[in-house]
């Protein structure tokens, strides 16, 4: 029993100490059959471990009887418990028979049953089977243990696994312990290459600095921010215990998404200010545009002027209204807005363009010319939102040509393209690089010199054409030049009949008063409706123009909203309590459409308005329209 119980020292693995107390068994007792069945404690079930020889009965019931009964001696046999009903009939139960359970930790842990010939064992036996299984029953539970730790190993490995931050566990000396696949991954490493060796040996060397800081800041909870490529990553270093220093636990946390979707927040944030920078501003600028619009209206409709004055008017008044649609434009970025769709033919809208640019394209050295195919079906769409569109795509192309210091063509063809019309814009400049063409659709990217550009025309431009339910594609070679083309939806619905002019219809001559702060508009308005044979009343501010309505009657009140001293929002409502047959005459015209709240407003009067700068084309409609009322 002393060898056996030095043969099972240092046997940790179950099955080895089995084997081992199944041959002392025989050795020492000599048996004619031996049954070995293991009680599994984690679980309500019992692990059949040996039957030797093999083909012998199954002994489990005596096994069973064993965990119960504990030690037994049946010199005759296993009869007598059967006769007591300790225990159902058995094959070939006769002989000598000895009985021992496996006991650890004061339970059962299994058993052991020994036959022999007749009268072969007595109490002597029975006491060397019970030695034997005692020692095989400590071994037995030191190997159980083993697995425990080796299972909670394999676990804590699996589990740090799956994780995704990567993290190593560093001793005192700057070794690594332990590391997760995530950060074998991280510094590209076989795992089982990580243990015992230098973290340094390991970590890009731009990095050793800060993670040595992070290393000396252990449980401060600060963190260290790496970068590698694409990738950032934040680093903290922890005390495994509060009260054991001498291991740390580096954490690297991937924050390349979430910086990502920082820095989107960000832009987002720019684009909001931006939003509201052009709310404010928007007025600013569309009351000068609509004196300028106005007065050049105004001049081309005089008697008599000058044929060498006409075409400069056409173009001031064509420019005013090409920056009108610039702030439309921005004002559609800032804000989605409803606009004016209609069947359009797009060899006009082209040739328009291509006014407006013309002087662009002859300093620019710029060869431009436009292929429409015969019978081209009409988009659905806003002329001055896609004219835009087509004035940066233009612009770019003639910017690009010039960079190259050489003459260059841009052609625009027009063609059919599957369910609706497709628009390419090509042009034979410097084109553009891969990493370039990914980025140019990006608000506020630019390849322009400073001042020379926001980088937010191709952006717009996109956002417009999604609005139509088309899109923008960009074909570039470097060195060949580039293509952009436009694809746009067909009409479903009849082209509008052309709007009259109403130059030559008679209207009833009007009594209409005039309120706007701008000195300039109310200069033309004045002018022009005198011209047209009404007659106008001006203004300065709400305050005046109620004193005039107080005095005297009108058939139409034109009134700014955002005006000093009494604003077009408090006229209307004070208009309404004294006036209301005045107030609902009333038509407001402002710059200022893109806040929520000024929207709100004119959505509740249910009330045309005048979006500056109008045409005196859209006045005159107005005029007409309400000299049908009256």
């Amino acid at each position: 029993m002393t060898a056996f119980g030095h043969e099972l020292a240092g046997t940790l693995r179950r099955a080895s100490v089995i084997d081992m107390l199944l041959r002392h068994i025989r050795e020492s007792l000599s048996p004619t059959e031996i049954a070995l069945r293991l009680f599994h404690r984690d679980a309500d079930a019992h692990d059949y471990v040996h039957a030797w020889p093999t083909g012998r009965p199954d002994r489990r019931p005596l096994l069973e009887l064993i965990e119960r009964r504990g030690p037994l001696i049946l010199p005759e046999g296993l009869d007598p418990l059967v006769a007591e009903g300790d225990l159902p009939p058995q094959p070939d139960s006769g002989g000598s028979w000895l009985l021992a359970p496996f006991v650890a930790r004061g339970r059962v842990t299994g058993a052991v049953a020994i036959r022999g010939e007749p009268g072969r064992f007595g109490g002597t036996a029975l006491r060397l089977l019970e030695g034997l299984v005692a020692q095989a029953s400590i071994a037995l539970e030191s190997a159980r243990l083993v697995d425990l730790h080796d299972d909670g190993r394999r676990s804590w490995q699996e589990v740090v696994d799956a994780i995704s931050p990567a993290l190593c566990i560093v001793d005192r000396g700057g070794r690594i312990r332990r590391a997760n696949r995530a950060f074998a991954d991280l510094v590209n490493a076989p795992p089982a290459s990580l243990i015992g060796r230098p973290w340094q040996a390991f970590v890009p060397p731009e990095w050793a600095v800060d993670l040595q800081r992070a290393l000396e800041q252990q449980g401060a909870g600060r963190e260290v921010d790496l970068r590698t490529g694409e990738r950032t990553f934040a680093v903290t270093a922890v005390p495994i215990t509060s009260t054991d220093r001498s291991a740390l636990v580096l954490l690297f946390d991937d924050q390349t998404e979430r910086r990502r979707l920082q820095d989107q927040l960000i832009q987002s944030e720019k684009m909001s200010a931006i939003g509201q920078l052009i709310a404010g501003i928007a007025h600013d600028l569309n009351n000068p545009l609509a004196s300028v619009i106005g007065f050049a209206d105004f001049l081309g409709e005089v008697p008599h002027v000058p044929p060498a004055l006409r075409e400069p008017l056409t173009v001031i008044r064509e420019e005013a209204e090409r920056a009108s649609n610039i702030v439309k434009n921005l004002l559609s970025f800032a804000r989605k807005q409803e606009h004016q769709r209609r069947p359009t033919a797009l060899r006009p809208l082209l040739d328009a363009t291509f006014v407006l640019l013309r002087n662009q394209f002859m300093s620019q050295r710029v060869d431009a010319s436009i292929e429409v195919e015969q019978d081209l079906p009409m988009p659905d769409i806003d002329p001055n939102q896609i004219q835009q569109v087509f004035v940066n795509l233009l612009n770019n192309a003639a910017q690009a040509i010039a960079s190259t210091g050489r003459p260059g063509q841009v052609l625009v063809r027009a063609r059919r393209w599957l369910d609706g019309v497709a628009i390419d814009v090509i042009d034979d400049g410097p084109g553009m690089s891969e990493a370039l063409a990914a980025q140019v659709f990006e608000p506020f990217f630019t390849t322009k010199p400073e001042g020379e550009g926001t980088g937010l025309g191709l952006s717009i431009s996109q956002g417009i054409l999604r609005e139509h339910g088309g899109r923008i594609m960009l074909t570039t070679e470097e060195g060949r030049g580039s293509t952009f083309t436009v694809q746009l939806p067909l009409s479903t619905r009849p082209p509008a009949p052309a709007p009259e002019s109403g130059a030559g219809a008679p209207v009833k001559r009007l009594r209409v008063l005039v309120v706007d702060d701008e000195p300039h508009i109310l200069h033309y308005m004045h002018a022009t409706l005198e011209a047209w044979g009404h007659i106008p009343v001006v203004a300065r501010n709400g305050r005046e123009g109620l004193e005039l309505a107080d005095r005297e009657r009108f058939d139409l009140i034109i009134s700014d909203l955002r005006m000093p001293e009494l604003g077009g929002r408090e006229f209307y409502e004070q208009l309404a309590d004294g006036h209301p047959e005045l107030a609902a005459r009333l038509v407001f015209s402002t710059g200022d459409t893109v806040r929520g709240d000024t929207l709100a407003f004119l959505d509740s009067l249910d009330r045309p308005y005048l979006h500056k700068p109008f045409s005196l084309a859209e006045l005159r409609a107005l005029l007409a329209a309400v000299a049908q009322e009256a």
